[in-house]
């Protein structure tokens, strides 16, 4: 039986997008830097045609997708409403399921990892999907809850990985086509989004 080693493959994967929204934007460790990794991902998505999803959990009260995330440039992508602690309500569950029944892995960002990320994560799993929890894309209010989420989305079955991993991943060689394009998101360092401090309090 082969070794199940969750490589991302550019034809069936999507990019999910949770609740990165205005009210947040003062209360999430990180932050920006969660901000601007998510929309390095979303660039390359669309670079590689992948499926986008994106919610938000009750934008009445807590806003739209912040701005800087890029979706202005992208009029294919409407934001799904949600309140749920999960991105798989149903309208996201018929687009898998009828619209985008090859997808197979799932890259994961947004906030807050306890909860809507974590959600998600499950709900992921238990359909089948591999999940790739991009941690220097996902956050929490604490930087404690985001480690323990990190600690249980893995326990239960996701991969772990960073951004520049992930782009590289769904492109897989430097012939490919659109690696000039996806080279150009990860020529900067990415941001400081706490990793570090976050790791090494548990050596």
């Amino acid at each position: 039986m082969a070794c199940k080693v969750g490589r991302l493959v550019s034809k069936d994967t999507a990019l999910f997008i949770c609740d990165i929204q205005e009210k947040f934007r003062n209360m999430i460790q990180f932050f920006p830097g969660i901000v601007e990794v998510s929309s390095r991902l979303l660039k390359a998505a669309k670079i590689l045609d992948l499926p986008v999803v994106v919610t938000e959990q009750y934008p009445k009260g807590l806003g739209n997708t912040v701005s800087e995330i890029g979706l202005a440039d992208y009029p294919d992508i409407r934001p799904i409403t949600k309140t749920q602690f999960s991105m798989m309500v149903p309208e996201v569950v018929d687009l898998l399921t009828k619209q985008h029944s090859n997808v197979k892995s799932v890259i994961l960002v947004g906030i807050e990892a306890h909860v809507c990320v974590q959600g998600t994560c499950l709900n992921l799993l238990e359909k089948g999907l591999d999940v790739h929890v991009v941690v220097d894309g996902v956050s929490s209010r604490s930087n404690v809850d985001r480690m323990f989420a990190l600690d249980r989305m893995k326990s239960a079955g996701a991969w772990l990985t960073t951004s520049e991993s992930a782009i590289l991943g769904l492109v897989g060689d430097a012939s490919h086509p659109n690696f000039k394009q996806c080279q150009k998101l990860i020529l900067n360092q990415p941001p400081d989004t706490g990793l570090s401090s976050l790791f090494s309090s548990r050596v």
